[in-house]
């Protein structure tokens, strides 16, 4: 598939913004018919530019009123592994994302809590107790605006 043209980009937008619409309804926003838009989703799906539909959930009404970034650096990387880690840590539900990354630590989490009380009980029993974990920052998410990005 050569780049996406206009179009796909437009149709891109859209489902960024809503991934429930349907052919249907993003032919009838876009001016195209349910056909043509189904077949510029499934070739941008084919092309690997459009993989799954999510659910964004709203954590604050599931309880979970506190997200932290914590920048987790490894004490001893040559006796874990990485694997070992990302498995162990990928295994503790409050933690969202597992990010390996490259700077001044060795991982960046996305860990969601009830409240600070519940996130130090997640990080004192659960984080701190992997294996390899040495130094850890943790930085409390005051707000977030998400945005779709020059991509889509």
């Amino acid at each position: 598939m050569t780049a996406p043209d206009h179009i796909d980009s437009q149709i891109l937008r859209a489902l960024v913004e809503d991934a429930t619409l349907s052919a249907g309804g993003l032919g009838r926003r876009l001016g195209l018919s349910q056909p043509a838009a189904w077949r510029r989703i499934r070739r941008l799906e084919e092309a690997g530019i459009l993989s799954g539909r999510r659910v964004e959930l709203d954590r604050e009404r599931l309880g979970f009123g506190v997200t932290v970034f914590l920048g987790v650096k490894l004490a001893t990387k040559g006796r874990v592994s990485l694997e070992d880690f990302e498995r162990a840590v990928s295994a503790i539900p409050e933690v969202q994302t597992v990010e390996h990354v490259l700077g001044m630590y060795d991982y960046r989490l996305r860990v969601v809590a009830r409240d600070i009380a519940d996130f130090e009980r997640v990080l004192r029993r659960r984080i701190m107790t992997l294996p390899g974990v040495g130094e850890v920052e943790a930085n409390v998410l005051l707000s977030e605006e998400r945005r779709p990005g020059p991509l889509a």
